[in-house]
């Protein structure tokens, strides 16, 4: 009996190349696969013509195609939750729409699923330069705070066996990194290296902002580490100002200057107290982060909401 094997699709204002990627770069692969085929788009509350254009699609008959609209944009990272909700394979593929992960590659991640694997993983191969810096001081700062089994180059093109679905669909946070969580449940995970490609066509929207953002959203979720470093810290400076203050007040105060060193007290107090007065507001802002997570997850709105008049194939529209 064949499996169902389906391909989750977060867009986001893809209108200049979602057509493209469809027909050209995805359709023909999975139709060479012996097992049968869903697709779920989940536009992301596109303001382009991304909704019109992959409704306009044609999809060959044996494929089944799903389509969920989001009410707005919520984010990639919603975006591929509610994929995953909706996704009803015994495997399901994420992939972007950019193009940028190499369609050609799913067959290799169905191989090593049906010998087994319960998560296959792919690498960014040696060949890509976008965000290289960026990205390796960030899996290297997750790996020193949060996730110490992080692999570098992990990218979002992945495949998950329906178990691990099924798990990941249990998470109720609201500030999520899929790839966090996904390695969070401890499944073994099998890896592939690809070459990423050039987008088929617009601009990035995932720039080095974003890519910030995903950085302090990822370290705060993953680790209490920024909370304690900075309990050390104040630690570390009371014990190295308590020396010299203390030499500073017998020297000066109590032998009157004998060094003739002539500290100005004011000067140095002045100084002592910008300094920590700025680490103050650094520990502060950081634990803002943290009572930001809280007080979201406190509302405890719903992930995401659907227009299910815009929406096609739905099972049940749960969120």
């Amino acid at each position: 009996m064949k499996k169902l094997v389906s391909v989750v699709i977060p867009v986001y204002n893809e209108a200049a190349g979602i057509q493209s990627f469809l027909k050209d770069e995805l359709v023909p692969v999975l139709e060479k696969l012996k097992e049968n085929i869903e697709i779920v788009i989940v536009d992301d509350g596109s303001t382009d013509q991304s909704l019109e254009i992959i409704k306009g699609c044609k999809f060959p008959r044996q494929i089944i195609v799903k389509i969920v609209a989001l009410m707005k944009n919520f984010g990639k990272e919603i975006a591929l939750t509610a994929g995953l909700k909706e996704a009803e394979g015994d495997a399901v593929i994420m992939i972007d729409a950019d193009g940028q992960h190499p369609a050609e590659e799913i067959p290799k991640m169905v191989e090593k699923w049906q010998k087994g694997a319960k998560i296959v993983t792919a690498l960014r191969g040696s060949n890509t330069t976008e965000h290289k810096l960026g990205s390796h001081l960030y899996y290297t700062l997750m790996r020193k705070v949060g996730d110490k089994n992080i692999v570098e180059g992990e990218m979002d093109f992945r495949l998950l066996d329906r178990e691990v679905v099924d798990e990941f669909n249990q998470f109720t946070e609201h500030n999520r990194l899929t790839r966090g969580l996904i390695g969070w449940l401890g499944y073994s995970q099998e890896y592939i290296e690809v070459q990423t490609k050039d987008r088929i066509n617009g601009k990035p929207t995932y720039g080095i902002k974003k890519l910030a953002a995903l950085a302090g959203d990822s370290i705060v979720s993953a680790s209490r580490t920024p909370l304690i470093a900075f309990g050390y810290i104040g630690l570390f400076i009371m014990a190295v100002t308590f020396a010299p203050g203390l030499f500073q007040l017998i020297q000066e105060y109590i032998l009157g200057d004998p060094l003739k060193l002539e500290w100005g007290g004011g000067v140095a107090v002045s100084l002592f107290v910008a300094f920590l007065v700025g680490l103050v507001l650094i520990s502060q802002a950081i634990t803002a982060l943290y009572i930001s997570q809280i007080h979201a997850e406190a509302k405890n709105r719903p992930l995401y909401t659907v227009s299910k008049a815009k929406s096609v194939g739905l099972k049940n529209g749960k969120k």
